[in-house]
């Protein structure tokens, strides 16, 4: 064990009673019946003669006072300046002159550390609290030097010894202090045993466990407070099973050269305590059966306080889901002597109807009120709805303009009736980021871009908080270059409907590698119409102009593919209806997008090229367990000439393989392709599906990912879903960065392709890939 000696003599309470004492006698020979014609200080250094005088009652011109006297060596002694505190009389002119002598406390001069190899001096000052240039205080050092020993231990020196010593400058009244460390070696786990869990497997208990034995991938350092906490959290999770009475104490052994720790863990089980019968008394609104479904625990089940109150709990939030804010539920367990089981009686105290007075928002410093108002499903005058608030913190998360939102109530003086508080707090939405990075399909690339989530035009010069989203980007790399200017406001005039524009430029060079036989060059622009029509489906309407230019086709490609090359105008109309019920867009857990468009180009919308394309997609999201989140997606697609045009443009065909598709393959590679150059040249259906597994690594920000992909496209559409699937799994990380989420995935192709290699592949790319 870590032994911290301290050597302190402190005779304040004896001194001050003796010399109330002495002074007592003393007084009746010589002050007794006197008045006080000087009252002095003799002997301070560092604290001021008006300090101490200002701490004492005993005042020129009054009659000598024995109690009063007492009193004032009390109050100096308490003032913590003194080690010694003496009352001297005397004659005075025609009274007595009283003085206070006192020995001050030595001032603090310096700490210095000596043996401290493993930790700075600097880190080490940061736990000290006492303060160079004021008062010795020892027992503030030693306080200290318990939160360095802690810091140790925090570090894995769990036999760190540490003491102190001091020199004390008589004629200068000051101590320097050294404290002295031996931090010996860190103390590394050898082994962790545990013994006597009948009904838990060992490896589930060591799994709770932060302390880890050393290996290749742990440190294996003890940590106390860390193990004070696997203990606790040991004797919770057994609870948590029912075991009500569980023991769990630890033996730490050490080898013979102190360096090594082995553990041994102790665990009294005790008794198993199950639920028993559970009822359900004072409901009156609500039947039985409807309030059960809310609970989790059943009879026969392992039984806690812990999973009690969480059923308390459970009934709370159904009550309150249907407006009963006031409604209070407790419950009463108890041992049935018959059955050895835990009964269980939850009291229902419904209460009246809770309505909301006001809405109040909070903490938005650069975000409009009516921004977050608008995206709010209750209001005031109306019942509180749980549903209805959970959709409202959602829909504000799904804005990105805030860190966190809370919904709180407040009291107020009506009856029934509570405000409704909401707390936010705002996230950075503007960025100015630039960069470089490389993409399987682009190779290497280079970015700016100015980005405002939560734009305000008119809100000059700051240009935030009316919740409008703006951008400016321009992307260059080996292969293409990208500029684009967007905007949107996502209530135009105050009204539920959003607009929008995009201008746009986007070169694309010929290299095969890449799926391009060509080089592509688009230039134009879009109008965006948008709208809600239920709480989870929008409509969208976008008309689209853009000039595409095809040039540099290769030189053995056919004559249809050498057909594309020159310049077309597009115009078209494009209608996508979207079905939205993920909690979360940014990362979803929950829910479903389902998705149908319409794209109608050419004919009386006018452009050089007809066709109508007609896609569809549906993509689901749930979270199995340990926030593991299962997606999976399908999409399809008809694209089909008519008028004038007899072929779909190569451009506005479907393309599959690659980062976007079917991992594991080279872009674009999967499908049909150009008969003498071996290009991809694309088909007028698709049909693509993606199975992926995505789990955390740390936090938020780091996730792996698990995935199988299928699919193919078609030269026709009569050939859609007509078979020769290629399909490709592998597995990948997930990052999130400052500059958005980056995935890289490493793809393996399940079918051949001919001409192709059947090896892996990286697909590294940039932005929500699902």
């Amino acid at each position: 064990m870590k032994k911290i000696h301290f050597f302190a003599v402190y005779f304040a309470v004896l001194s001050c009673f003796s010399l109330s004492f002495c002074g007592e006698a003393f007084a009746k020979d010589s002050g007794a019946g006197k008045v006080i014609r000087s009252v002095v200080v003799r002997n301070n250094r560092s604290v001021s003669e008006m300090t101490i005088l200002s701490n004492v009652r005993t005042r020129v011109g009054q009659a000598f006072s024995q109690p009063l006297l007492n009193d004032d060596l009390k109050r100096l002694y308490a003032l913590g300046y003194f080690t010694d505190v003496s009352i001297d009389l005397e004659d005075f002119l025609d009274g007595v002159k009283v003085s206070f002598i006192v020995k001050e406390k030595p001032v603090l001069k310096s700490v210095t550390f000596s043996g401290n190899q493993a930790l700075r001096k600097t880190k080490l000052k940061k736990e000290m609290k006492i303060v160079i240039g004021e008062m010795f205080n020892p027992s503030q050092l030693t306080a200290d030097l318990k939160a360095i020993e802690a810091l140790y231990e925090s570090k894995g020196f769990a036999l760190t010894n540490i003491g102190y010593t001091k020199k004390v400058d008589e004629r200068s009244n000051e101590v320097s202090v050294t404290v002295i460390i031996d931090e010996k070696e860190r103390v590394k786990i050898k082994s962790i045993t545990v013994e006597g869990n009948e009904h838990i497997a060992t490896k589930k208990l060591l799994k709770i466990m932060s302390t880890k034995k050393d290996s290749f991938l742990t440190s294996g350092h003890f940590k106390r407070e860390d193990f004070d906490m696997d203990l606790e959290n040991l004797r919770l999770y057994y609870e948590r099973a029912g075991f009500l009475d569980v023991e769990v104490t630890p033996d730490l052994d050490y080898d013979d050269t102190g360096k090594r720790m082995h553990i041994t863990i102790n665990v009294k089980e005790g008794n198993r305590y199950e639920v028993g019968q559970i009822a359900i008394a004072g409901n009156k609104v609500f039947p039985e059966k409807l309030i059960r479904q809310s609970l989790k625990m059943a009879t026969g089940e392992p039984y806690s306080p812990y999973g009690a109150r969480v059923e308390v709990l459970n009934i709370q939030k159904f009550y309150s889901h249907q407006g009963y804010m006031f409604a209070r539920i407790n419950a009463d367990s108890s041992l049935n002597p018959k059955t050895g089981r835990i009964d269980l009686t939850y009291h229902i105290e419904e209460n009246d109807l809770a309505y909301i007075d006001k809405v109040k928002i909070r903490g938005n410093s650069k975000t409009k009120d009516v921004v977050i108002r608008r995206e709010m499903r209750v209001y005031p005058g109306e019942r509180f709805d749980g549903d209805k608030l959970q959709r409202s913190k959602e829909r504000l998360y799904n804005l990105g303009f805030f860190e966190d939102v809370q919904i709180d109530t407040e009291d107020t003086d009506k009856p029934n009736k509570k405000d409704l508080v909401v707390e936010v707090k705002e996230a950075k939405t503007g960025e100015f980021s630039f960069g470089g990075g490389y993409s399987s399909i682009d190779k290497v690339i280079g970015f700016v871009e100015i980005t405002q989530r939560n734009f305000d035009w008119a809100n000059f010069p700051n240009f935030t908080g009316d919740g409008q989203h703006m951008s400016i980007r321009a992307e260059m790399g080996s292969s293409r270059q990208d500029y684009n200017l967007s905007w949107t406001e996502p209530w135009i005039f105050d009204y539920p409907l959003s607009f929008g524009f995009d201008l746009y430029q986007r070169t694309h060079k010929r290299r095969s590698s890449a799926g391009y036989g060509y080089d592509e060059k688009r230039q134009g622009g879009d109008l965006r119409l948008g709208k809600e029509f239920t709480e989870y489906l929008t409509g969208n309407l976008t008309y689209k102009y853009e000039n595409v230019r095809i040039s540099d086709i290769s030189e053995d490609a056919t004559a249809d593919l050498k057909a594309e090359a020159g310049s077309n105008n597009i115009s078209s109309l494009l209608f996508v209806l979207t079905q939205d019920t993920r909690d979360n867009v940014f990362s979803p857990t929950r829910g479903y997008v389902l998705k149908g468009g319409i794209e109608w180009a050419g004919g009386a919308i006018g452009g050089d090229k007809d066709f109508m394309k007609y896609t569809g997609g549906a993509r689901h999201y749930q979270e199995l367990f340990l926030k593991t989140v299962l997606q999976l997606r399908l999409r399809s697609g008809i694209v089909e000439p008519y008028g004038d045009s007899l072929t779909v443009p190569i451009y506005e065909r479907f393309y599959a393989g690659g980062t976007h598709t079917i991992r594991g393959y080279e872009e674009r590679r999967v499908g049909p392709r150009d008969a003498s150059s071996n290009d991809p040249i694309g088909g007028e259906s698709m049909l693509i599906g993606n199975v992926e597994l995505v789990f955390p690594i740390f936090q938020d920000i780091l996730k792996g990912a698990i995935f199988y992909d299928v699919g193919n496209v078609w030269e026709k559409t009569g050939d859609f879903a007509s078979g020769n699937y290629k399909s490709g799994t592998g597995v990948g990380i997930r990052v999130k960065t400052p500059i958005g989420p980056v995935s890289i995935d490493y793809g393996i192709p399940l079918d051949s392709i001919e001409g192709e290699d059947e090896e892996g592949r990286v697909h590294f790319s940039m932005g929500q890939g699902f």
